[in-house]
């Protein structure tokens, strides 16, 4: 079963998000448009609402692409939430396909997160978000105290100033040609980053790297992270849990589950080039 990635929909010629992408985006994550900060936080906190950090990107040409906040009953309306951000402008010709660099923000409105950047990619091809866990390419927070739109404009220019380091690395999974014990040593571990080293059996190492279309097909660094990654991830495997029971995974909702999961996929993966 292939993961959906939806796009959200709107004007993006526009220099702050139209109200039509806006009721949209309140649609998917109306905590991104909370307009006060919870009572829980001390009288000190600066209360920064995402949706102006959603007007400044606009401003610097970065679009919302996606937007979603974890479930929560106790602290409902201020939750920890994500906001992934592309720029139709900045495209990355892949040897299988388009790719986007993404922005990745994570915030909250609880007192417990400031707002933290990360870098990824979105992959056409099949749909599937890469977070890039690597000191090359960095993440950089914001706190809510002292935010201004001219620090957030330098972070995103050293981003986009770094992606030829991103396409660099990338180039280096392109061109590592693995072995078929390389290949299953890398399934392996993807294995237990899935399960956080539970011992779980059963698992066809084949059925992983199996590609399940032309694009993917081949022995390259890339083309085994991104076959085993869309299905670790999309939970495409049946496993035999520790209590000796056949499941099915499922696939990963929770964002902040999936951005770590991500995150670790590409450091394994870093070991192998």
């Amino acid at each position: 079963s292939r993961r959906r990635h939806t796009r959200l929909q709107g004007d993006w010629s526009s220099d702050v998000c139209s109200s039509d992408l806006q009721d949209e985006i309140k649609k998917h994550c109306p905590v991104a448009y909370q307009t006060k900060a919870s009572n829980a936080v001390s009288e000190n906190y600066t209360f920064i609402p995402t949706s102006k950090i959603i007007n400044d990107m606009d401003t610097l040409g970065w679009k919302v692409g996606q937007a979603t906040m974890v479930k929560s009953r106790r602290n409902a309306g201020y939750q920890k939430h994500l906001i992934k951000f592309f720029n139709p402008t900045i495209e990355i010709n892949g040897d299988d396909g388009l790719m986007y660099p993404q922005i990745l923000l994570t915030n909250s409105h609880d007192g417990k997160s400031s707002f933290k950047f990360e870098a990824g990619i979105f992959r056409l091809v099949c749909s599937n978000g890469l977070v890039i866990k690597s000191h090359d390419f960095g993440s950089f927070n914001i706190r809510h105290m002292g935010y201004s739109f001219d620090e957030l404009q330098v972070n995103i220019k050293e981003f986009v100033d770094g992606l030829p380091t991103i396409v660099a690395r990338m180039n280096l999974f392109i061109t590592k040609q693995m072995s078929a014990k390389e290949m299953n040593e890398f399934a392996k571990q993807a294995i237990d980053a899935r399960f956080g080293g539970a011992q779980v059996t059963g698992i066809e190492l084949s059925e992983l790297l199996k590609a399940e279309r032309d694009e993917d097909d081949g022995n390259t660094l890339w083309k085994v992270f991104n076959r085993v990654q869309e299905k670790i991830v999309g939970g495409s495997f049946t496993y035999i849990n520790e209590e000796g029971k056949l499941r099915k995974a499922r696939p990963i909702k929770n964002f902040q589950q999936d951005m770590a999961l991500n995150g670790q996929l590409w450091e394994i993966a870093e070991q192998f080039v």
